[in-house]
C-alpha cells in the first residue's frame, strides 16, 4: 500500500514537471530562453516547445507592430517660432533576443528616443518647412529613430507628424499673409488681363487702319448692339477718323487761298 502511494506521488511530480516543461507561444510571439542566466541562441516559436524546468526561464516577446503616440512637444523652430507638435510612430521587434538583452524596456526606450529626435529634427526646420514639407520631415525622423533603435532589435517603419499647434498671434499673422497674397495675385491677374486686352486692341487698330471701311462697319455694329437694349436715348460716338477726309480737304482749300 505504501509502495502505491510512493509511486502515485512520483507520477504526480513527473506530471507537474512535464507540464512545467511545456511552453506555447502564439504566431505573433517568440520565446527567448535563458538557461542558468545565459541566453540560448535563436528564439523559440511559434507553437509548442519544451524547456528544462527550474533551469530555464522563458521571456515572451511580441512581434506585432506597435502604434505609439509621441506626447506633444514644445519646439522652437529655426526662425524662432514656438509650436507644439505631436506625432505617431509605428515600429515592431525584428530581433527578440536583442530586444530582451540589450535594453530593459524597449517600449519606453523607443518612446524617449522619438521625443528627443522630434525636438532635435524639427528644431532645425523653419515654420514654413514644418507646414509644407511634412513628408520630408517624416522620412528624416523615421531614418534617425530607426538608426538609433537598431541595436535593440527594433525596426521603425513609419513616423507621422499628426498636428502642429501654432500660437494665436502666429495664426492671425499667417491669415493676414495669406490674404495679402490673394490680393497680390488678383492684382497681377487683373494687370495681365489689361495687358492682353491692350495688345488685342492694338492688333485690331492696325487691321482697321489698313481698311478704313472697317470704321463704318464697326459703327453700324455698335448701333445694332445699343438698339437691342430698347433705350429711349441713344448716344452714338462718332470716330474722328470719319472726318479726316473733310479736314484734309479744308486744309487744302485754305492752303490754296493763301497762295493766291
Amino acid at each position: 500500500m505504501e509502495g502505491l502511494i510512493v509511486i502515485g506521488v512520483i507520477v504526480f511530480l513527473l506530471l507537474i514537471l512535464l507540464f512545467s516543461a511545456i511552453r506555447i507561444v502564439q504566431e505573433y510571439e517568440r520565446g527567448v530562453i535563458f538557461r542558468l542566466g545565459r541566453v540560448l541562441s535563436g528564439p523559440k516559436g511559434p507553437g509548442l516547445f519544451f524547456i528544462i524546468p527550474v533551469i530555464d526561464r522563458v521571456v515572451k516577446v511580441n512581434l506585432q507592430t506597435v502604434t505609439m503616440n509621441v506626447p506633444p512637444q514644445d519646439i522652437i523652430t529655426r526662425d524662432n517660432v514656438t509650436v507644439r507638435v505631436d506625432a505617431v510612430i509605428y515600429f515592431n521587434v525584428v530581433d527578440p533576443t536583442k530586444a530582451t538583452v540589450e535594453i530593459q524596456n524597449y517600449l519606453l526606450g523607443t518612446s524617449q528616443i522619438a521625443q528627443t529626435t522630434l525636438r532635435s529634427i524639427l528644431g532645425k526646420a523653419e515654420l514654413d518647412e514644418l507646414l509644407a514639407k511634412r513628408e520630408e520631415l517624416n522620412d528624416q525622423l523615421q531614418s534617425v529613430i530607426d538608426e538609433l533603435t537598431e541595436p535593440w532589435g527594433v525596426k521603425v517603419t513609419l513616423v507621422e507628424i499628426k498636428d502642429v499647434d501654432l500660437p494665436d498671434q502666429m495664426q492671425r499673422a499667417m491669415a493676414r499673409q495669406a490674404e495679402a497674397e490673394r490680393v497680390r495675385r488678383a492684382k497681377v491677374i487683373n494687370a495681365e488681363g489689361e495687358f492682353q486686352a491692350s495688345q488685342r486692341l492694338s492688333d485690331a487698330a492696325e487691321v482697321i487702319a489698313q481698311h478704313p471701311i472697317a470704321f463704318q462697319l464697326r459703327l453700324l455694329q455698335t448701333m445694332t448692339e445699343v438698339a437691342a437694349e430698347k433705350n429711349s436715348t441713344l448716344v452714338l460716338p462718332i470716330p474722328v477718323e470719319l472726318f479726316r477726309p473733310f479736314m484734309e480737304a479744308m486744309h487744302e482749300v485754305e492752303g490754296g487761298s493763301k497762295k493766291t
